[in-house]
């Protein structure tokens, strides 16, 4: 018995060497993986298979990010964590390059919008052309590169921490280039941020974990209070809004994921059906009036509206929300290298059902990946870091052969070519006018 746990345990530590990262994209039908090896990209619109529809070979990538389901993929690699690498993985190239004054944390990015979170400063792309917008500097000290970005193009709105010792978030519009907001979200620094699908909500959760807020934007006016937990802190890892924003789920480095309803209690409601439950609630919604705001604040928040229990404890995970197949779905990519799929009562909630689990990897590529590290070949130098401007984007050398002028499906916005518009904003965008849209290659910032 204690070998098999032990057995056990090995085979989950080399998984978790393996698996770096992980990334739902933006509307919850692909899953990106990074590893020691490249990064995999998955396709999640099938509950019984997984297919794997892309693989790419770069040395420890812990940041992969997909642009909703077209070809345009952004990595970062331990090797050279200051450089940004875009790609477009169907044509097997390099879209371009970009080199920062310190470690890339996090990229996010919309069909408008592509942003890079440093510790302390954002750079804002246009993603049509890579030219950079916009460098917010001396932004408070953010080592997790904490950031969202709403999927919605049409608003493009950035959330990140206005301060490093409380739970302040700062909103801001990234298509004009302006503060909107800054909301005082939590007493404890921030340590999780989601937008809905629209741009008009937003989740936070901060460090101690216990309770998570939801805000209109770009009002700030605070929507809904859910309780996670009382009992132990815990660190939020994600949280991801549903298409139709009515749940939102949270998991963390404990066995549980939490799913919330978004709902609404109308008091008339309970003046129709008056019921001991609703009876009691006006008693404790009258008493808690007179206790004090820390207290009354709890009685009024709502607690899980579903709950997973993992078959794991203290490994990362990132949950999301989506639906596959008709009906709704929880998917839950863990550390242990492997992706559950769960079903979700939308009316009942309650404890929800595992339905599908797929390994990420297989046992011979496991050991691969064990051999590699116990016998890692002559690593050649990381390069010198490469200079930067603090507010533009200088070409460092001119684009190689390989390198495209901009991104499309069919492998580059030429002179005179229309990027789909499903790609990127709304409605076609003419590359005409070079000095407009000029040849990106390797950038520096």
């Amino acid at each position: 018995m204690e070998s098999q746990e032990s057995q056990d345990a090995a085979d989950g530590t080399d998984l978790q060497r393996a698996f770096i990262c992980a990334s739902f994209n933006q509307d919850t039908t692909s899953l990106s993986v990074g590893t020691k090896t490249g990064y995999r990209l998955f396709s999640v619109t099938a509950v019984d298979k997984l297919d794997c529809i892309h693989e790419g070979e770069c040395p420890d990538v812990y940041i992969v990010e997909r642009l909703f389901s077209s070809s345009l993929v952004v990595v970062v690699s331990l090797s050279m964590p200051r450089r940004m690498n875009v790609y477009h993985f169907k044509k097997g190239t390099e879209i371009c390059n970009y080199s920062y004054s310190n470690n890339i944390l996090s990229v996010r990015l919309n069909r408008q919008r592509l942003v890079v979170c440093l510790e302390e400063s954002v750079y804002i792309h246009n993603i049509k052309d890579m030219k950079l917008l916009k460098t917010l500097l001396n932004t408070p000290t953010n080592p997790t590169g904490l950031c969202a970005l709403s999927v919605n193009h049409s608003n493009s709105y950035l959330a990140y921490p206005g301060s490093a010792t409380i739970g302040e978030i700062t909103v801001y519009d990234a298509n004009n280039l302006s503060t909107l907001t800054l909301i005082q979200a939590h007493d404890s620094p921030l340590a999780a941020l989601t937008f809905n699908g629209s741009g008009t909500k937003l989740a936070s959760a901060s460090e101690k974990g216990t309770v998570i807020r939801v805000f209109s934007v770009p009002e700030g006016q605070r929507l809904f209070e859910f309780r996670r937990g009382m009992k132990r802190y815990v660190s939020i890892s994600s949280l991801s809004f549903s298409a139709d924003a009515q749940f939102l789920c949270a998991s963390s480095n404990t066995e549980t994921v939490h799913i919330f309803k978004l709902e609404q209690h109308s008091p008339s409601q309970d003046e129709e059906s008056p019921t001991w439950s609703a009876y009691m609630g006006k008693m404790f919604t009258a008493a808690s009036t007179y206790l004090p705001t820390q207290v009354s604040d709890m009685m009024h928040q709502d607690r899980a509206f579903a709950t997973v229990r993992l078959n794991m404890f203290g490994l990362k995970n990132i949950s999301a929300l989506a639906t596959i197949q008709k009906l709704p779905r929880l998917l839950v990519a863990s550390s242990d290298g492997c992706l559950y799929i769960y079903n979700v009562d939308p009316q009942d909630g309650g404890e929800c059902v595992l339905i599908q689990k797929h390994r990420l990897f297989d046992s011979s590529e496991e050991q691969v990946e064990q051999k590699e590290e116990e016998n890692p070949e002559d690593v050649s130098p990381e390069p010198a870091s490469q200079s930067y401007a603090a507010t533009v984007a200088l070409p460092s050398t001119p684009p190689s052969s390989t390198t495209l002028m901009g991104y499309s499906e069919e492998g580059g916005a030429q002179k005179g070519e229309v990027i789909p518009e499903h790609e990127f904003a709304e409605g076609p965008v003419c590359l005409d006018d070079e000095n407009e849209f000029p040849p990106f290659g390797n950038q520096s910032n």
